[in-house]
């Protein structure tokens, strides 16, 4: 007998590689999909579900009879009520209003108590999912809270497991990785795993607009999250199984692009997935079309499927409500604009510098706002409007602008699309510029407005 298993927990991991190939079109390079919506809960999360609940009976932290506690996006729930519905534990999870109603029905099906909370609260809000998952462990006899955010069993999973197996298939010879960061456990643990076989495997992370990882990684300052309609990957905080150690380059993606990807995905390659593996497919294709070269291996993995996803980015009536069915046209890349708009000197200011100082040095360069240094580091951004506010307080000489410095503004680079950057701009006045992680430039709203007027007039 082949291929005959005593439960279906036997038959998480061991997922194919897939070629890519309309998608990549163009690329020199071989591009292959880690195909985890095979897994028999449909993602990637089957993995780090099994071996979380394993350590946490190996433990002790879990007893017969006991209640699974998870704020999860759907995935990791449905992995963890498989796992539960062998071993004869109860469930309950609660999930952000913004996960599809597919994932919700899922978990019930598997015999999970759901609770719903509001997506656009801060973390320590006690509305938020990862308050609310707290308070019902506090409140519940015999809980044992998964907590994938910040347990080790995550990462660690995908040391032992999806490391390993993926290296196994690519018989070695694999020179990137990518994947939607989300929790952080799949690049932290494959990323470490891969590391430890060849250092110059390189490990990129994809992040959507609205979350907190590209500027995190490109700066090592919180800058301020805001809400995004992708599911499933980018966070609001930082979660202890995210290890940057591991990561070499974080792209961002936008909504509209994941989405794109998504559909464009099962029309092309077959491949029927969720719109986190949209995600990862777009910003695996930006970054591979900047390092494309013969002989380079690279694999993007594909997290979940697109069942879930019915009811939004594969209906074209949700599709058109939200605005991703219209094509804003081929606006280009920072990069263009910047070309367009002409060479600019960027002015900065150290951390140390006073209030009095940093007023003349606006008066005298003419700007609004200027980055503030802490010597090769961005510490924030100082604003007229601020050192105002502090001047009318009476404070002309006490402060320096490194206690003023604001997290209010966004980081860029040349390859940035213009699609990403007005979305970015929804929320935030000014984007800075990073070449090689040093600021470089300032972007605001009125270069973008002038160069998409200039791109429409070149289009007429």
């Amino acid at each position: 007998m082949k291929n005959v298993f005593n439960n279906v927990l036997d038959i998480v991991g061991n997922t194919p590689l897939v070629r890519l190939n309309s998608m990549t079109k163009g690329l020199k390079c071989t591009t292959y999909a880690k195909v985890e919506f095979t897994n028999p809960g449909g993602s990637v999360k089957d993995r780090i579900a099994l071996h979380i609940i394993d350590e946490a009976e190996r433990t002790g932290a879990i007893t017969p009879g006991g209640t699974i506690v998870e704020a999860t996006s759907g995935n990791t729930g449905a992995g963890l009520a498989m796992v539960a519905a062998l071993r004869g534990y109860k469930t309950i999870f609660v999930l952000p209003d913004k996960q599809s109603e597919e994932k919700r029905a899922a978990l019930r099906a598997w015999g999970a108590k759901v609770v719903v909370t509001p997506t656009n609260v801060e973390p320590d809000d006690p509305r938020s999912y990862y308050k609310t998952a707290e308070r019902i462990v506090a409140e519940t006899p015999n809980s044992f809270y998964a907590n994938q955010y910040h347990n080790p069993a995550n990462p660690e999973a995908h040391y032992r497991s999806t490391g390993p197996e993926l290296y196994e298939q690519m018989d070695g010879n694999i020179d990137v990785f990518i994947a939607g960061a989300g929790t952080g456990g799949t690049l932290t643990g494959v990323g470490r795993y891969l590391k430890e076989q060849n250092p110059n495997i390189k490990i990129v992370a994809i992040d959507p607009v609205g979350s907190l990882y590209y500027d995190y990684f490109h700066t090592g300052q919180m800058t301020q999250p805001h809400s995004y309609l992708l599911e499933g990957i980018g966070e609001d905080f930082l979660p202890s199984t995210m290890n940057f150690d591991y990561v070499d380059d974080v792209v961002r993606v936008n909504d509209t692009e994941s989405f794109e990807a998504t559909r464009t995905l099962v029309k092309t390659e077959g491949l029927f997935c969720g719109v986190s593996c949209g995600a990862a497919i777009a910003g695996g294709l930006k970054y591979l079309h900047r390092h494309d070269r013969e002989g380079l291996n690279a694999v993007i993995l594909l997290p979940d499927n697109g069942s879930r996803y019915l009811s939004k980015v594969y209906n074209d009536k949700w599709m058109e409500e939200n605005g991703f069915l219209e094509s804003s046209g081929p606006l280009g890349t920072l990069g263009d604009l910047m070309e367009g708009r002409g060479e600019r000197n960027l002015v900065t200011v150290p951390a140390k510098s006073s209030v009095p100082e940093v007023i003349g040095l606006l008066k005298l360069h003419g700007v609004s706002q200027l980055p503030v240094m802490d010597g090769k580091k961005l510490v924030g951004i100082i604003s007229e409007k601020q050192l105002l506010e502090r001047a009318l307080q009476g404070d002309r000489t006490k402060s320096t602008v490194g206690d003023l410095a604001q997290s209010n503004y966004c980081t860029v680079d040349a390859a940035t699309s213009i699609a990403v950057l007005t979305d970015l701009f929804r929320r935030f006045k000014v984007a800075i510029v990073l070449n090689n992680g040093t600021p470089s430039d300032i972007i605001t709203r009125i270069d973008l407005i002038d160069h998409i007027s200039q791109v429409s007039r070149q289009g007429k």
